[in-house]
């Protein structure tokens, strides 16, 4: 079977493995329909990423249908329809133990530590794997993971009905994040510095959009808000200047949800931190996401409408991430097809 591998960093191959088979009773073979190519698979394949290994099968943005289950398979079977959840984990640690199984101390992620899904097929146990709709086009399904992280943002930023939020950024994952926290009743200002981002963030929902490269977005804020500043703040930017930002931005007894990786340090008073009484969260991944966004899906609450803009072909896989990085400004999501 076809394989789309890293092997370094800017080396890109397609390759020839052995198909995948069942070696255990909840093992489950799917053959893949679609899979995203997301931001991280652009840092593995600009050696980047700092937790990825290579060489490596990138993918973990994928929708497939059930080919072939193991004996013990009990809630899946052959022709359904799957989208996977892309983290393994030990179930011992404190996180597990305290329902985040999203930072196990030995957190697995398919497409980062261990081979993905921009292969043909794979295998994966019956529990990273959930059933949707095969009426729904493989278009919207494959969007069920970056939907994922959308959701566990607007839940570690605690969002309730009625609520102001501010979302820094207006690529895919702060689309994502826009569509749950309006399904969740909030208020949404968005910011960007590019118009055709913050015009689709206008068509997905967002009730506020600012250019933050001509704007005063602390400004904008404190208008939208009369002084109160936005409940809850959520950086998919992830710069120093925007995680600082946020704490100037954020309301008395607000909450900051940080999603990103940058290393460099931020220069942040504890003043504001204390007197305001701020929780700052990190949100990386998902917990328990998977049900809430495929119910979404089934109910019609969640459609791309847009999101995805690009196309490609496994054997153009070379060209697309070649467009991706180089016309990021055209490029909302672009998405792999499987034959």
């Amino acid at each position: 079977m076809k394989a789309v591998q890293v092997r370094k960093a800017h080396e890109l191959i397609i390759q020839e493995v052995e198909k995948p088979r069942i070696s255990n009773s909840t093992d489950v073979l799917v053959k893949v329909k679609r899979v995203g190519i997301c931001g991280s698979d652009m840092h593995i394949y600009h050696g980047t990423n700092p937790l990825a290994t290579l060489p490596r099968v990138v993918g973990h943005e994928v929708a497939g249908e059930v080919v072939e289950i193991g004996q013990g398979v009990v809630g899946i079977k052959v022709g359904d329809h799957v989208v996977i959840e892309p983290i393994s984990y030990c179930g011992k640690c404190y996180a597990c133990r305290k329902g985040r199984q999203n930072v196990c101390e030995k957190l697995s992620v398919f497409g980062v530590h261990e081979d993905g899904g921009m292969r043909e097929w794979f295998v994966l146990p019956e529990k990273q794997l959930h059933v949707v709709d095969s009426a729904l086009a493989w278009e919207e399904i494959v969007l069920a993971e970056p939907y994922t992280i959308g959701a566990q943002a607007v839940w570690r930023g605690e969002v309730e009905e009625g609520e102001t939020v501010l979302i820094q950024g207006a690529g895919p994952i702060g689309i994502c994040i826009l569509k749950m926290a309006k399904l969740q009743g909030a208020s949404v200002m968005i910011t960007d510095l590019s118009e055709e981002r913050l015009e689709f963030a206008k068509e997905s929902g967002a009730d506020i959009t600012v250019h933050a490269g001509k704007e005063d977005v602390q400004k904008r804020v404190e208008e939208w808000t009369n002084g109160e500043g936005a409940n809850v703040v959520i950086d998919a930017v992830c710069l120093p200047m925007t995680f600082e930002l946020s704490i100037d931005v954020v309301s008395t007894a607000g909450r900051i949800v940080v999603l990103g990786f940058d290393e460099r340090p931020a220069s942040v008073s504890q003043l504001p931190i204390t007197k305001k009484e701020v929780s700052v969260k990190g949100s990386r991944l998902q917990t328990n996401q998977f049900p809430k966004v495929v119910k979404l899906l089934n109910e019609g609450k969640l459609r791309q409408e847009g999101l995805i803009t690009h196309t490609f072909s496994l054997d153009d896989i070379q060209e697309a991430f070649n467009f991706v990085e180089n016309h990021p400004e055209q490029v909302r999501k672009a998405i792999i097809v499987f034959n």
